[in-house]
């Protein structure tokens, strides 16, 4: 237990410790930008933040990753804040964490699998996109001094790693930059411009709403879709984190830790949130690895929050744009450019139309989902082709070779391969090199069968595999339907 402990926790510690100092200062502006467009007070976003990225760092089932309040979950939040009030928002957020807690426990995780390598990628460069172009509004009435410093900062956090690794870039960038602004009391925009930051802890608090069933039924739709949108976001994190890192996740305890994560935060102020991949891939590439750098990314937060607010406000939204530009170029799969040319073209087309929509609509989502079924249908229409090699034996016996999947979506096209009226007595259908899937496969076999038999000719099904043959025995070949 000790060494799981310790494997978990502290493998790691001082550059999980860093990381997770560097991904705080990244939590503030987003947090209280997301406060915004929810309608609420920039509080309800970092003590979501800290409440989220302290339990996750607990309960969640993949290290080094970064929960917090999201763009994608507050987009949602706005109408219930508008019809119902700020408490049936902290409700929804305690039923959303609930109904992510029951979609853990029925394995939600696993659907991950479904999603395509093609998906993933246009995803993750959607997501770079999204998190550049969400730096252009930092630029309006900008002066020069706004554009030096995003210089400046982009200066350190590529330079010093050539000749230092000791200290995360990004964070020695933030404190530089801050010293240099307050210091030569620079015109430039902070953080204290964003939102009114309150020195104050967050408290346990029910929401004051009717506990009835019309109130649970009426944020349900809320909750429903904030569940969905945060697990489809945390998943896509995490496999990507898996991917940077070479390691393991547990994709259900992930599900069941954001929903108790976000449990915890409407029973403190906050509103619902999931895994952040800018601030995920802040704290990877800052060396981040153990479930060590999310819990200090948490508690940093509110130290700096509680302690040095005075300090945070004055930090310059320059040196945050400086970093942000950093994390788009780094999340951004290069490599893809390179090979969407070699790479099959309904792929390549997959991952374009992902990139498309979630840029068009900001809705990771919704762009995830487009994509997975764009997917679906490419792979039906490669997958709905089924062929017979025909060859003639001297007894007179004709065989059928079947090549393909038979399913619901070659049923009508297999009944149409033979030639009932001018085949021998005796037939045989081979399928040794096919796959018989569901009912409609069974129902296509009986239909070809019976119009054989209604030409008083005899025929035999022979290379059946196993789980084809358990099928066709379970449904059997009786009479379809119709006849």
């Amino acid at each position: 237990m000790y060494q799981n402990l310790k494997n978990a926790w502290f493998t790691n510690p001082r550059k999980d410790i860093l990381a997770g100092m560097t991904v705080a200062f990244a939590l503030i502006p987003e947090a209280i930008a997301f406060s915004i467009l929810a309608g609420v007070d920039p509080m309800v976003g970092l003590y979501a933040s800290f409440c989220i990225a302290l339990t996750i760092s607990i309960v969640g089932g993949r290290s080094g990753m970064i929960s917090a309040a999201t763009g994608a979950m507050a987009s949602l939040m706005g109408p219930i804040i508008a019809k119902y009030g700020i408490e049936y928002l902290f409700a929804a957020t305690i039923l959303t964490g609930i109904i992510q807690y029951l979609m853990g426990i029925l394995k939600f995780g696993k659907f991950i699998t479904f999603i395509p390598h093609s998906v993933v990628t246009g995803f993750v460069n959607a997501l770079a996109i999204i998190i550049f172009m969400a730096q252009f509004p930092n630029f309006v009435d900008a002066n020069w001094q706004m554009y030096l410093m995003v210089i400046g900062t982009l200066a350190i956090v590529y330079l010093l790693p050539l000749l230092t690794k000791a200290v995360p870039s990004a964070l020695v960038a933030i404190i530089v930059m801050t010293i240099i602004s307050m210091s030569m009391h620079l015109d430039l925009r902070t953080v204290g411009d964003m939102g009114e930051i309150t020195q104050a802890l967050p408290f346990f608090h029910l929401p004051n709403i009717e506990l009835s069933f019309h109130a649970i039924w009426s944020i349900l739709p809320f909750s429903l879709a904030l569940a969905v949108v945060g697990i489809t976001e945390s998943l896509m994190t995490a496999t990507i984190v898996d991917e940077m890192t070479d390691t393991k996740s547990d994709k259900n305890k992930e599900v069941k830790g954001q929903g108790i994560a976000n449990i915890v935060s409407g029973l403190f102020g906050g509103m619902a949130g999931c895994a952040m991949i800018g601030q995920t891939v802040i704290n990877v590439k800052s060396g981040g690895r153990t479930r060590l750098s999310t819990f200090v990314s948490g508690v940093f937060l509110l130290f700096l929050i509680l302690v040095l607010g005075d300090v945070v406000k004055n930090i310059p939204m320059a040196a945050l744009v400086g970093v942000m530009f950093m994390v788009s170029i780094g999340t951004f799969d290069w490599s893809s450019l390179k090979t969407i040319g070699r790479i099959p073209r309904s792929d390549a087309l997959v991952m374009l139309v992902t990139v498309a929509i979630v840029v068009a609509t900001s809705d990771l989502a919704i762009g995830v989902v487009s994509g997975v079924v764009l997917s679906a249908v490419i792979f039906g229409w490669k997958a709905a082709r089924i062929k017979a090699l025909v060859t003639s034996e001297v007894t007179g016996k004709k065989i059928y070779n079947i090549t393909g999947q038979l399913f619901f979506g070659t049923m009508t096209h297999f009944v149409d391969l033979f030639d009932y009226k001018n085949d021998p007595d005796r037939v045989t259908i081979d399928f040794s090199s096919s796959h018989v899937w569901d009912h409609s496969a069974v129902t296509a076999i009986a239909k070809t069968t019976l119009k054989y038999q209604q030409l008083n000719k005899q025929v035999m099904i022979i290379g059946l595999n196993d789980e084809s043959k358990r099928l066709v025995d379970q449904v059997g070949l009786a009479k379809p339907s119709g006849h």
